[in-house]
């Protein structure tokens, strides 16, 4: 009774509804008044041969005919009354087995299932609902929010406004609200006024209509704005959005970021407090070949090493893993310290070669200004020549043409290159060129970008000692801002965790935590009374009432919790 209700309820409101009701209802009043014709002249003509019945016979013979049953028990006699029921059969065919199921159909089934399915996908938060963050669009940043939203324990809608979709979205058991993002009321019933954080991620002209119409109803709600373009990044702004950001421009500079040039030299890729979280490429330096505790970076310099990047692998430290030319330090001090180690290292690591960057749209042009404005030099290989225009301001040399061409990639220096940046949008070709590229170059330090986050690892494989994806930039930076904190970008689907200390690990030493050889995390710092320590060995002691500071995966952090939280 209460779904029989809820539709009653909802074919009430629905203008769609009333228009097809209003033409079934037509169709079979049109259907009725023929009948009754069939009825009247049924008596005229039984009257014409002799014979008399009553009205209910006269519709009784009828719906038989029509229907064509046919029981035959009532005939005509004469060949007027024959060619009669010869016309009331075949409307009968027309009008009862054709006409009559297709406008049922069309006009009351269809519409019975439409509202069904509308009322499987919600158009309001349940009540009670606060401090949940509302997203746009279910995108490539919105998926792989869910999951870093689902392991924060942080309640979230996605709100979408086609149907199908919004079924779809809801069928993988995502919190889905079905509404027009155009209209206040929809934001009204996802309870915007309790939210604590909007991401608007449409395309950067919708944005906006967006971005206004959320201010008419909530002037403080932060609003977080995907912009495609950077032109656009103002006129969010000005229409109301706290943030922008563009995450394509991003990429290119995170991906620039992470590719080796003429020198050895620190890049600062995240903040924790006053303390900055830096890479350092040690190919071609004094380090490789030494173990961890013997580079003696602490008492040098005072920088503390949290991790290693291996081929795209992030590993935890134990100080006896011995350093490659292909070692990446994840390292953590202040601004002097780092600018401590750029100098000793300056003279390290000389190749003067250009870059090659293949791929220069939007995230390649990007990458190409970032590495242009420090200084190095860049070699950019694109099919498109109206691209390759773009880019050239940027660029040493401007290759048009095939990029698994070898002799277009010897041309742009693929034998020489000191890294070589991937930025194509398409994932296939990545890998087949980040493969192609290893075979050409063993020694290249391979910079990728992706799309999907489960090609991460067919990427690496492929010979990529770095890749990042649009996905998880958008969703880190989102998560960021809805912490407060700093965005920190290691790689694909590593980042910084802040957890409490558990009571389990209270007054043990690290050693004694085996937190590193359990889990595979980091710990680089601990925080207690607003002080951080990053000055770390075996012997810290993890204090009662503490946080710790840790640099890791979801799937580390997963262990993590089982182990020491929950205990299992």
């Amino acid at each position: 009774m209460k779904f029989i209700g809820s539709q009653l309820a909802y074919y009430v409101r629905d203008t769609d509804f009333k228009r097809n009701s209003k033409v079934l209802i037509k169709y079979l009043v049109f259907l009725g008044i023929v009948i009754v014709i069939y009825s009247l002249l049924f008596h005229f003509i039984m009257a014409s041969e002799g014979q008399n019945h009553s009205w209910v016979t006269g519709f009784y013979w009828t719906l038989t005919v029509m229907s064509t049953l046919g029981f035959g028990d009532i005939t005509f006699a004469s060949d007027l009354g024959r060619v009669f029921s010869i016309v009331v059969l075949l409307s009968g065919i027309f009008m009862l087995m054709i006409v009559l199921p297709f406008a049922f159909i069309r006009h009351f089934y269809i519409p019975l299932l439409e509202s069904k399915n509308k009322n499987k996908v919600p158009r309001q938060v349940p009540s009670g609902t606060k401090d949940h963050i509302i997203i746009c669009s279910y995108d490539v940043i919105a998926r792989d929010l869910k999951e870093r939203l689902e392991q924060e324990n942080t309640p979230y809608f996605v709100i979408e406004q086609d149907l199908e979709k919004a079924l779809k979205i809801h069928d993988e058991k995502v919190p889905v609200l079905i509404g027009e993002l155009d209209n206040e009321e929809t934001f009204i019933l996802a309870n915007i006024k309790d939210a604590k954080l909007v991401l608007v991620n449409k395309d950067d002209f919708f944005n906006t209509k967006i971005i206004l119409t959320i201010r008419e109803i909530d002037p403080t709600i932060p609003i977080v704005a995907i912009a495609t373009n950077i032109e656009s990044v103002d006129v969010q702004q000005l229409s109301g959005a706290d943030h922008v950001l563009p995450v394509k421009k991003w990429l290119g500079e995170q991906l620039a970021n992470r590719v080796n040039t003429q020198h050895a030299e620190s890049h600062a890729i995240g903040q924790y407090e006053d303390l900055l979280i830096a890479e350092l490429p040690i190919h071609n330096t004094p380090l490789v070949s030494k173990m961890i505790r013997e580079t003696n970076l602490r008492q040098k310099f005072g920088v503390s090493i949290v991790g290693i990047w291996e081929r795209g692998r992030l590993q935890p430290i134990k100080g006896d893993e011995i350093l490659t030319h292909e070692s990446v330090l994840v390292i953590i001090g202040n601004k002097e310290q780092l600018h401590n180690i750029d100098e000793l290292f300056h003279d390290y690591n000389v190749n003067p070669n250009p870059v090659l960057l293949i791929g220069a749209g939007k995230v390649g042009l990007a990458a190409a200004a970032s590495l242009h404005k420090n200084g190095v030099l860049v070699n950019v290989v694109d099919k498109d020549p109206e691209v390759c225009k773009k880019a050239s301001p940027f660029c040493h040399q401007v290759f048009a043409g095939d990029a698994s061409d070898y002799q277009l990639l010897k041309k742009a220096g693929i034998l020489e290159a000191p890294s070589v940046l991937l930025s194509t949008h398409d994932d296939t070709m990545n890998i087949y060129l980040a493969s192609y590229c290893r075979q050409l170059n063993k020694d290249v330090r391979i910079v990728s970008r992706i799309s999907e986050a489960r090609n991460v690892d067919i990427m690496q494989k492929a010979g990529a000692d770095f890749v990042l994806s649009y996905s998880t930039l958008g969703s880190e930076a989102v998560l960021s801002i809805s912490k407060g904190q700093e965005l920190t970008v290691l790689g694909e689907g590593f980042t910084l965790f802040i957890i409490p200390i558990p009571k389990s690990l209270e007054g043990k030493t690290l050693a004694e935590s085996n937190i590193g050889s359990k889990t595979g995390l980091s710990v680089i710092a601990i925080k207690e009374n607003s002080e951080v320590k990053t000055l770390l060995s075996a012997q810290t002691t993890l204090p009662h009432g503490a946080e710790i500071v840790m640099l890791g995966n979801i799937e580390m952090k997963h262990k993590f919790n089982k182990i020491y939280v929950k205990g299992y």
